[in-house]
């Protein structure tokens, strides 16, 4: 029967809680390959264990198979931690359990209109743009790339929310180096992911080179929509579109500019990296993660469009007993929307501009840290410049089986987490830092780390 002494199993949770992140950097980052496996889950138990005794048993049993993503040597992917304050938001946001979906019975809508209003403040993005929390970037991809499409088909003379894709010419997405999620986003929108027409790099970086994109485009029918997706930290070296020289060709050509700055978007918080998103206020849509650099748990993403209408015209949700107003749920995929703007909410108004600008500098002087390390390694080559937060590199060899090796040792070892890639078609490891607890001390162990697996 559900019903225990809500006070007994909180307390026991926030017990285990604390526990697990004061150990979080001591505990090895990544779970032993082989253990996953031969983990053994128990049956759907016809009576059930109680709160306490399955918190216990999965503290026992499963927690330690937990990887030290919220800690700070993992640097894998683009994780971010979770700030003191955002993981209050996070355990009030469940408490809580609002719907925000609609206005009028809760203050919770509110908070998400201030919170996006904050972060439009804190990237220098004008009141124009309106925007919505989602579950992270891909999700904010799909609601931006759905809006520009209802844009780009309104300008053949076919509403696509109403009538669907069926005998709709194809419309090009012109893209530099787009993270996959941009490919995924259109594989769901059912545009494809071959609409993706690849532009020429600048040479030797991870940038579009906007002369190549304004010869595409003086190529193509001036009647031709099509839309250009700007890349605000590529995923392999952290590089920049030049955003504002690429707005003023797609606004020369008038395409719609989308501007994909999962994690990127923050250079915007520290004025020595301000420049890189010099231009941002001139896209027509924007996606962000807020689990990345702005250090809230998982899930959580945003996304802002200065093009409501067309955005509202997708995701409307027509229904006598949801209401027509401008509510929330009519501008993304969700209906029912968890409270994600608490965690936001709360770390920004307890840490403030000059919070996420130290955040933000302290991950960059990290990675350059680490970078100038392997630049002067015997044992691994550093691939590109370290542009803001991810360093690029290799082993010296370039057979996959050595990157493979490295990898595996790390992993084995326990003080780091890194994922592999390819750069430039050479198998490549990544090292991103967004973490607000990683100190110069975790870049000196992730530093010998390297050393030693590298000596091997």
């Amino acid at each position: 029967m559900i019903g225990e002494r809500l006070d007994e199993i909180l307390n026991k949770a926030r017990d285990g809680a604390q526990a697990f992140l004061k150990s979080v950097a001591d505990r090895p980052v990544a779970a032993p390959r082989e253990a996953l496996p031969a983990v053994q889950f128990p049956a759907l138990p016809d009576r059930g264990w109680g709160a306490q005794r399955a918190l216990e048993h999965f503290r026992a049993n499963l927690e330690p198979l937990l990887s030290g993503s919220a800690g700070p040597r993992y640097l894998g992917f683009v994780t971010g931690g979770s700030t003191p304050a955002a993981l209050a938001g996070d355990w009030l946001a469940a408490a809580y359990d609002q719907n925000v979906s609609s206005d009028g019975d809760s203050i919770a809508t509110g908070v998400e209109r201030h919170t996006l209003a904050m972060l439009r403040a804190l990237f220098g993005v004008p009141d124009s743009f309106e925007g919505a929390f989602v579950s992270g970037a891909t999700q904010a991809n799909v609601v931006a790339l759905a809006t520009a499409r209802q844009w780009a088909y309104a300008r053949l003379g076919i509403d696509v929310s109403e009538v669907g894709l069926t005998g709709a010419p194809p419309i090009s997405v012109l893209a530099g180096a787009p993270h996959a999620s941009i490919d995924k986003a259109l594989s769901i929108l059912g545009m494809g992911r071959r609409c993706i027409e690849r532009m020429a790099l600048v040479e030797g970086r991870a940038a579009m080179d906007p002369a190549a994109l304004d010869a595409h485009l003086r190529g193509r029918p001036a009647a031709a929509p099509c839309i250009v997706s700007a890349s605000a930290g590529e995923v392999n070296t952290g590089d920049f579109d030049d955003l504002r020289a690429v707005a003023e060709v797609a606004k020369r050509h008038g395409a719609w500019l989308h501007v994909d700055g999962a994690f990127g978007l923050f250079a915007a918080a520290d004025p020595a990296y301000a420049h890189l998103v010099d231009g941002l206020e001139l896209a027509d849509s924007i996606a962000s993660d807020a689990h990345k650099w702005l250090n809230v748990p998982y899930d959580s993403g945003f996304v802002f469009t200065r093009h409501l209408s067309d955005q509202e015209r997708v995701f409307r949700a027509a229904g006598a007993y949801l209401g027509a107003g401008p509510d929330l749920l009519h501008r993304t995929p969700e209906n029912s929307r968890r409270f994600r703007a608490l965690p936001a909410w709360m770390t920004l108004m307890a840490y403030g501009r000059e919070g996420y600008r130290d955040l933000v500098h302290r991950c960059c002087e990290h990675a350059r840290r680490l970078g100038d390390h392997l630049r002067a390694s015997r044992s691994y080559e550093l691939l590109a410049d370290v542009h803001l937060n991810i360093v690029c590199f290799a082993p010296r060899s370039r057979d996959v089986r050595e990157r493979d090796r490295v990898l595996e040792a790390i992993h084995a070892g326990g003080r780091a987490f890194f994922t592999p890639t390819v750069y430039g078609g050479r198998p490549a490891i990544r090292a991103a830092f967004s973490n607000w607890s990683t100190t110069t001390e975790d870049v000196a162990i992730v530093a010998r780390a390297l050393d030693e697996v590298g000596a091997l």
